[in-house]
């Protein structure tokens, strides 16, 4: 397929280049006066029919196959005053025509300065309103005005997006209700692979918020987009080369209440031009160090003879963690001419997560009956393990997770004859997670009697009689794991762009290419655990450290206890077999490493097409063919390496589109698509595994090579109003059909001839004879899940109140509603669940901002809101898990103290949001975990 493709875009361009010598081009780029700054998303029209274009992200232009001759050139940009100059196009030539626009509009009864913040929210809706797709767009203008540390507290903010958060930072990203593998994200147009190692997920609070130019979440894709994104698509844009001499520094420091500890926060970003403004340069570069923690309750409920419902297993656990950011950036291109240039872009994040927990763990909690089977007391075992890592330079006596994520890439942009241009790039990406020196340590105290408080289900709180006698505490375990992940991609794209239309004097596009993208994922894990060659002793013979309740935050009735020190811990000699006997635990390990190769093969075409001045079309076509090549493990009795297991898989998927948008009087804008798209399986979900437990259990982990990709068809209808005020109000609805959805499938009557027919020519662990109670956990595929919903949103500033105040007072609101339903889930009895809604979807999503701003002060209070909504799949109803809502109250001021210092504050989650999970109803909590408020203050120094 890829050799005929090659040939025929060898042949098409060959007969476009021998025909176009007696047109030519007009291009150049739209600065903005104040700055040199470049402004995307300006429209620029020809004198001459339905001529136009608009502006790339770099402020770029481009007009193909223009007869020779003399023209008016107009642009216009939401914000600033129109301009227009005259332009003489001469046959077979690239007539370069620059604009540097004025800010205020002849709309406006006096032309205004645009503030820092406006003029942000100005290159973000023009750029919005200029895309053929439906799309979100914020700029780095924006994302400052916010107190974001992270690219996902920024996303938290746009319409129809909220977040699931990772010791109180955002992380991942669900889009329109839709959970986090369902969407896609993307640095600069390359798809980010995943550190983690059993999903695709990319992990936003990787990548500092300061590191990113613009970020466009696009809800509809076209063809020429990768189309792994049902939910939508986050593109990631990274600082692009500037017009001449940039310098910006961020020094800041801050305080976090909940371990009344600093972080600290700085920023540097250098750019230039060089060799006659032929080589552009931007270097960034970024660091944050925060020292936190949490506060956390967690809770396992169950059913007793009775269906009383109890907790059998329930942890007190606190938090110490320190992340440490750092982020570098190099952008660079080189004009060789009007009509050729290239481009390479780098960048490397990594983030070291530091992190102790000692966790009280109350497990085996088993109900005593009275004779009539009614509850009278309970029984268990209670465990205290101290989390942490090796006393060196890097773990700290803390277990240390470095995730790093990387992207490299070429690429350049050539104009071959005035009616084609070509564009083409290669670029290599990689993620990994590295935890080197992971060490646990555990005391245990047996048989103890338990006092299991249920009044308020919200705050269950269980104690044991003794549970703070040192002394009765016995050692356990001690173990140490090495865990590495990695995933890489090296990606490949080309592109052609010729004139095409059916209408004569409408504008017309054809757009073909080719896309390449081959991916490798491993994970290599290992766990060993550690004998003292002499005794321990109980716990209080150890360096020990206690925690009370004093300032928990879920309240100082939770008390952690005493736990074995950190740096106990961390000092042991584990390598030293004097001390020491150690031996591997396959059962930690073995079912979990895997090998993963996916090449991905792609080809489209598109076509866009105006019908009029004020109606234009986008019709495509995507073809992607995936193949697969997995190996996992088979595990026996846990520890038992049965053997390897090896899968391969192809399957291609034929993706068209279309999508139409309407330019109504006074800066309407109708759109509507239909559109598909597809969400590939999580990686360890493929990973052909076989893990089983006999005894008592009597159960089998396995994943699933033969999971469907699920398919998507999409509907989508949207309306914006845009004012020339430098505001916009939205709303649309829109319904998805997604067909072969993945869930967690649950047997608990699993049998030798259902392993058989699963698993076949695999050695089958369930006897013939008595099988006894056996179940399986396994993804698999559901039949279908409809999703719907709406969303509206509204920016402004309220200057047509009269007042000067109002002049300077802005209002951001947005709301969005989904709705889903999922059939095929079956329980783990194998009968059909009704009513059950697509995990991840939240039904409620709201935005909202107030913000005042002059030429010297500036200041906003933002609310952020989601809804609760299942996040995972139980056996049934009872057991499923849910994401309780969330309402988070942030607030930043900034004043300028010269023209080119500023000061800002922060303030983050000023309501102690926790977060929250509950089982099956919202008064069981499985967990709670709070982080307290976060303030920051600093110094931005522009030039």
């Amino acid at each position: 397929m890829m050799k005929k493709l090659f040939l025929f875009v060898l042949l098409f361009v060959s007969g476009w280049v021998t025909t176009a010598q007696e047109n030519g081009v007009i291009s150049g780029k739209i600065t903005e006066t104040e700055g040199n700054f470049s402004l995307p998303g300006a429209t620029i029209r020809l004198n001459v029919g339905n001529k136009y274009t608009i502006t790339n992200q770099n402020g770029d232009y481009e007009f193909l196959n223009v007869p020779a001759g003399t023209y008016q050139i107009e642009v216009t940009y939401i914000g600033y005053q129109k301009l227009s100059k005259e332009v003489t196009v001469t046959a077979g030539k690239n007539t370069t025509v620059n604009f540097s626009l004025l800010p205020g509009s002849e709309e406006l009864s006096e032309v205004v300065v645009l503030g820092d913040r406006l003029r942000g929210q100005a290159k973000a809706i023009n750029k919005q309103k200029s895309n053929q797709n439906i799309t979100n767009v914020i700029s780095s203008d924006q994302v400052g005005r916010f107190p974001d540390a992270n690219i996902g507290d920024a996303l938290k903010r746009v319409p129809g997006i909220t977040m699931q958060n990772d010791q109180g930072e955002a992380r991942n990203i669900i889009v329109r209700g839709l959970a986090p593998s369902l969407n896609s994200v993307t640095l600069n147009g390359d798809r980010i692979p995943s550190a983690e190692g059993d999903n695709r997920n990319v992990q936003m609070d990787l990548i500092p918020a300061d590191m990113i130019s613009t970020i466009e979440v696009n809800k509809t894709l076209t063809s020429d987009m990768d189309a792994d994104a049902i939910g939508g698509s986050v593109n990631l844009i990274t600082r692009a080369t500037p017009n001449g001499e940039r310098i910006s520094a961020t020094l800041a420091g801050g305080y976090g209440p909940i371990r009344e500890k600093g972080n600290y926060t700085a920023g540097f970003v250098y750019g230039n031009r060089f060799f006659e403004n032929k080589l552009g340069m931007v270097f960034s570069a970024s660091y944050n160090n925060n020292d936190f923690g949490s506060d956390n309750v967690e809770a396992v409920w169950v059913r007793g003879e009775k269906d009383q419902v109890y907790i059998e297993e329930y942890d007190i656990r606190k938090y110490d963690v320190r992340r440490i950011r750092n982020s570098f950036a190099l952008a660079t291109d080189y004009k060789f001419n009007e009509n050729n240039s290239i481009y390479v872009n780098a960048i490397y994040n990594f983030r070291d997560d530091l992190e102790n927990r000692y966790r009280a763990r109350y497990r085996g909690i088993d109900p005593i009956y009275d004779a009539n089977d009614d509850i009278i007391g309970f029984e268990g075992d209670v465990r205290r393990q101290t989390k942490g890592g090796i006393d060196d330079s890097k773990n700290k006596n803390r277990r240390l997770e470095r995730q790093t994520v990387q992207n490299y890439s070429i690429g350049g942009e050539h104009l071959l004859t005035s009616k084609l241009d070509m564009d083409w790039s290669v670029n290599y990406a990689q993620a990994s997670e590295d935890r080197p020196n992971e060490r646990y340590i555990e005391y245990q105290n047996r048989g103890l009697e338990m006092d299991m408080n249920l009044a308020n289900p919200r705050f269950p709180l269980i104690t044991a009689v003794g549970d703070n006698a040192t002394e009765d505490f016995e050692f356990r375990e001690l173990s140490q794991n090495q865990d590495y992940t990695e995933e890489s991609e090296l990606g490949a794209k080309l592109n052609f762009r010729i004139p095409f239309t059916a209408i004569a004097d409408q504008k017309g596009r054809l757009r073909f290419g080719a896309r390449l993208r081959i991916k490798d994922k491993e994970r290599n894990n290992i766990w060993f655990e550690y004998s003292p060659v002499a005794d321990f002793g109980n716990l209080n013979t150890l360096p020990n450290s206690f925690y009370g309740g004093e300032n928990w935050q879920a309240g100082s009735q939770y008390i952690p206890g005493t736990f074995v020190s950190n740096s106990f811990l961390g000092g042991l000699d584990l390598n030293n077999t004097d001390l020491f006997d150690s031996e591997t635990v396959p059962s930690e390990y073995l079912a979990l490493n895997y090998k993963a190769k996916e090449n991905i093969y792609a080809g489209y075409v598109r076509w866009d097409q105006d019908f009029n001045e004020r109606l234009s079309m986008i019709a495509g076509l995507r073809v992607e063919n995936t193949y697969i090549d997995y190996t996992a493990n088979y595990i026996l009795d846990e520890d038992d390496l049965v053997g390897e297991i090896n899968n391969t898989n192809s399957y291609t998927n034929v993706l068209p589109s279309i999508a139409f948008k309407y330019n109504a009087d006074k800066d309407w804008v109708y759109r509507a698509a239909f559109t598909t798209s597809i969400a590939r399986p999580d990686y360890f979900a493929l990973s052909p595994f076989i893990s089983v437990i006999p005894d008592d259990d009597s159960a089998i982990d396995a994943g699933n090579p033969n999971l469907k990709a699920t398919y998507a068809y999409n509907f989508d209808l949207m309306v914006e109003k845009y004012y020339k005020s430098v505001g916009l109000l939205s709303g649309g609805v829109f319904y998805k059909n997604l067909n072969d959805f993945i869930y967690t499938y649950r047997d608990n009557q699993y049998t030798n001839s259902k392993f058989a027919a699963d698993f076949p020519g695999q050695v089958n662990p369930i006897p013939e004879v008595n099988p006894g109670n056996w179940s399986l956990t396994q993804q698999r595929n559901g039949e279908e899940v409809s999703v719907y919903g709406f969303e509206v949103a509204f920016q402004r500033q309220l200057d047509f109140i009269p007042g000067t105040f109002f002049k300077g007072l802005g209002i951001y609101l947005n709301y969005t509603f989904t709705e889903s339903d999922a059939k095929g889930i079956t329980n783990s009895d194998g009968e059909a669940r009704s009513n059950v809604s697509l995990p991840g979807t939240a039904p409620h999503m709201f935005n909202s901002s107030l913000s005042w701003e002059n030429n010297k002060f500036s200041a906003r209070i933002s609310l952020n809101y989601a809804a609760d909504y299942l996040d995972e799949l139980g056996g049934d109803a009872f057991d499923d898990r849910y994401y309780d809502e969330q309402l988070f109250l942030d607030a930043n001021a900034s004043y300028k103290i010269t023209q080119r210092l500023r000061i800002f504050a922060e303030a983050n989650n000023l309501t102690n949001q926790p977060l929250r999970y509950y089982q099956g109803i919202s008064s069981r909590t499985m967990q709670m975990e709070y982080y307290q408020a976060r303030y920051n203050l600093g110094l931005k120094f522009d030039l």
